[in-house]
């Protein structure tokens, strides 16, 4: 290859040069180290540089130490190279490097972009600080691009007043729709959601932008964080009255905006009229059926997602082992596991811990057991996911050897869910005294604030124990207002062993908080009724239908292979309820002949 003469000959074998051809480019840069054009051409270096970056970036670093002087162009495309890259840092180590050893290399407009951005990306406020004084000093931080650096910068740094007052200084008719989305993105960031709405809505107002898809997916995030699914709504009429497309970007956060609002139907509306979905976009909508309680719709839209063949992620299976694990399909939970092992899927440690949890809930506690031993890593989550496993499966005693196992490593502390586990461990081996002084040791030892959820497993310790008079007293001794959960767990006590004088008042106490619900007015009808207080049958029953009192029907679910049944009571929905009820009847009439017998 013979030496180019002139720089567009230079350019010209450059722009020949693709990733697919190393060698060739590689050429070129021998012959440009020989001939010394690289270390003393401030134009071809740079450009050499640009077209080293899809190479890799310790290459392009390579090339940039060899420049010895290069320009502010061959310097932004290192710094942008490495802000964007997971080692955001060195942009900052190669800055630092280039005022000392090339003094008159100042950064332009186009520079402090990339550098605030690092300063973002890794938190160094201070160096933010510094930088956004030079570029005061240079007269290029009234640019709209170093501006709207700037905001992002202070934003993600946590200083969303002094992002805001950069905003403020942006004349109206400079900002653009990259500044508005700049300021609501960090208010997001600060977990300032209804200002980021409020902004959102200043910027409609305004006029001098028009939204994107990123600032309506902002607006549609905040929206979803605070749970209000009428601006979702108006947001989402937004969306279609400016023609955007439903694409995996904008589709995926109205998805994921009605979920979490809990409108699962309107979520299933905008999932199916998306033209292409990804596997964020299943995820969404799985995910929103398991916050919403519908597992079995949650595994039946994963079942559809296999036929139309998109590949799970770890995000994804999570959810649907959380599924499987909340419905009791161990079946399908197994299959989900030795899918997710075929398919090369990484079992990181939010689908190990929901694997355990799974496992643990449908009865198969040895297998839980088996993965958690297995587990080179575990957090918090996973030691608190198998204490609750062992207790809900009534190994008490083996939960409470986990915990002190986990106290024992010392570098994974219990937080307020470790506890409710250790608790409920307590109250299904009847450890009284055990149970009482973990809730002390919570607060004293690892100054955790027990909530109300704790007092609750509490009183059904004491309750199980048939302690009844000492969880009253338990109650009204609370820093806390007992809310219904905890007079109905002493109610079902006091059914337990039939202690009916306080069972009025815990009665009494469930109707004040909940006066229409009725079912403190159910169990305490059948109190009457296994007391043989008739009347008070008859008076409690005939009292809830004028009180608009009707008991909700009750519900089960049963796996049978690897589908999940609903039934509810008197339920004549179900395909096979001609045989369910042929069975029920043939039991029926078994018993019965037995008891006569």
């Amino acid at each position: 290859m013979r030496i180019p003469a002139t720089n567009s000959k230079w350019l010209t074998l450059l722009q020949n040069c693709t990733p697919e051809k190393p060698n060739q480019f590689n050429q070129i840069i021998s012959h440009a180290i020989v001939s010394g054009v690289l270390a003393n051409d401030p134009f071809i270096s740079s450009q050499i540089l640009l077209h080293s970056l899809p190479h890799g970036l310790e290459f392009s670093r390579a090339i940039f130490s060899q420049i010895q002087n290069p320009n502010v162009f061959a310097c932004n495309f290192i710094f942008k190279a490495y802000s964007n890259s997971p080692t955001p840092q060195e942009t900052l180590s190669l800055y630092n490097l280039v005022r000392r050893r090339f003094t008159h290399v100042l950064p332009d407009k186009y520079s402090f972009p990339f550098l605030f951005k690092a300063c973002g990306r890794v938190q160094l406020t201070r160096k933010g600080q510094e930088l956004h004084a030079l570029s005061f000093a240079l007269g290029v931080d009234g640019d709209v691009f170093v501006q709207n650096g700037l905001i992002s910068m202070y934003s993600a740094c946590g200083e969303l007043q002094s992002a805001f007052k950069v905003f403020e200084l942006i004349p109206v008719f400079v900002r653009d729709v990259v500044s508005w989305n700049s300021i609501v993105s960090g208010c997001l960031q600060s977990h300032r959601n209804w200002d980021a709405l409020q902004v959102f809505v200043k910027m409609l107002a305004d006029g001098s932008a028009r939204p994107d898809a990123v600032a309506l997916v902002n607006a549609l995030n905040a929206c979803a964080r605070l749970g209000s699914v009428d601006l979702g709504r108006k947001i989402h009429g937004l969306v279609l009255r400016n023609g955007f497309d439903l694409d995996v970007f904008l589709g995926s956060s109205l998805v994921d905006m009605y979920a979490k609002c809990a409108d699962m139907d309107g979520a299933r509306k905008v999932f199916e009229r998306m033209g292409r979905r990804n596997v964020v976009s299943w995820t969404c909508m799985i995910a929103g059926y398991v916050q919403s309680h519908w597992f079995k719709e949650a595994i039946e839209l994963f079942r559809e997602m296999q036929l139309e063949g998109v590949k799970a992620d770890s995000a994804l299976v999570a959810c649907v082992v959380s599924a499987c694990g909340n419905a009791g399909a161990l079946d399908h939970g197994r299959w989900v596991h030795t899918y997710c092992e075929r398919s090369g899927i990484e079992m990181n440690l939010s689908v190990k811990n929901a694997l355990i949890d799974m496992y643990s809930k449908c009865g198969d506690i040895e297998k839980a057991l088996e993965i958690f031993r297995d587990m080179s890593i575990r957090d918090v989550v996973t030691w608190t996911a198998m204490i609750i496993g062992l207790a809900m499966n009534g190994e008490s005693d083996r939960a409470l050897e986990l915990f002190s196992e986990m106290e024992g490593t010392g570098y994974v502390r219990p937080n307020e869910v470790t506890f409710l586990g250790v608790l409920s461990a307590c109250s299904h081996g009847g450890f009284v005294n055990k149970g009482l002084g973990y809730l002390e040791a919570m607060s004293e030892t690892y100054k955790l604030t027990p909530r109300v959820d704790h007092y609750g497993c509490v009183i059904d310790l004491l309750g199980r124990a048939n302690l009844l008079n000492e969880a009253a007293r338990f109650i009204s001794a609370m820093p806390i207002q007992p809310d219904v959960v905890i007079w109905r767990s002493l109610l079902f006590a006091c059914r337990t062993y039939q202690n009916l004088e306080l069972a009025e008042f815990v009665a009494r106490k469930i109707e004040e908080l909940e006066p229409r619900k009725g079912e403190s007015s159910v169990l305490l009808s059948h109190l009457y009724a296994s007391a043989s207080r008739w009347f008070d049958v008859n008076k409690m029953r005939k009292g809830m239908p004028l009180q608009g009192i009707q008991k909700k029907p009750g519900c089960s679910l049963i796996e049978v292979d690897g589908l999940v049944h609903e039934f509810t009571v008197a339920d004549c929905s179900h395909c096979e309820r001609s045989s369910i009820y042929e069975t029920l009847g043939a039991i029926n009439r078994v018993i019965q002949s037995e008891r006569f017998s």
